[in-house]
């Protein structure tokens, strides 16, 4: 993996000491390391690093800001990768960043990821790469706003596409669900037929179906 130069935002002054250490030792480089949104934005516009590590929550509302300054900086960069921890799901901005748009990674993971070490590591690291990582309990809670739709699909489907949210390759989710890459491939086929969606092999397509899906389009 490339050496990633990483803008942090976390309010806390122990946990972003924490993560900056954490991220340069497994060989990555935090170009900045602040407490508030407006902060955020001011050291993504000096200092152009590869992807953003944001807290949900930040001063001085402590509701929405690190948020809202992760969307705002999605806008105006939309090739700019985006991680947002969170300490709860909260599904309406999950949702939003999720379907933000641009052609780089996205991810949104809940804090207690945090503690699997080399897990959140590989997470920033995928993201930064261009992929989508989606803790699973934020799926299963994006997934449980939309039953009817839902309806349509199989239980295995269901597990399936939860898989394919969370950002994982067929031969992950085949490693996964301990079955063949080929029934993997037959699922995700019948998954975007029941959704009305076209069949594709891009996994970055692959995501915006189950987002799509979650809309209830």
């Amino acid at each position: 993996m490339p050496r990633l130069r990483v803008a942090l935002a976390e309010d806390g002054v122990l946990l972003r000491e924490g993560l900056a250490g954490l991220l340069e030792r497994f060989g990555h480089d935090v170009v900045a390391a602040v407490g508030d949104g407006d902060a955020l934005v001011e050291a993504v516009t000096v200092h152009e690093p590869d992807i953003v590590v944001a807290d949900a929550r930040m001063p001085p509302g402590f509701s929405d800001e690190g948020l809202r300054a992760a969307l705002a900086l999605r806008a105006t960069r939309p090739h700019l990768a985006v991680l947002v921890l969170s300490q709860y799901v909260e599904q309406t901005y999950a949702a939003e960043l999720l379907d933000s748009g641009g052609g780089a990674g996205i991810g949104y993971l809940l804090k207690d990821r945090i503690g699997e070490v080399r897990e959140f590591v590989e997470a920033v690291e995928r993201v930064a790469a261009g992929h989508t990582v989606v803790d699973p309990e934020v799926v299963r809670q994006l997934l449980s706003r939309r039953r009817e739709p839902l309806a349509r699909l199989t239980p295995r489907e269901l597990e399936v596409l939860g898989l394919v949210a969370e950002g994982r390759s067929n031969a992950a989710i085949a490693r996964a669900l301990v079955v063949t890459e080929a029934a993997v491939a037959k699922h995700i086929a019948s998954i975007l037929a029941k959704l009305d969606l076209p069949p594709a092999e891009d996994d970055h397509r692959r995501v915006l179906a189950v987002l799509a899906y979650l809309r209830g389009r």
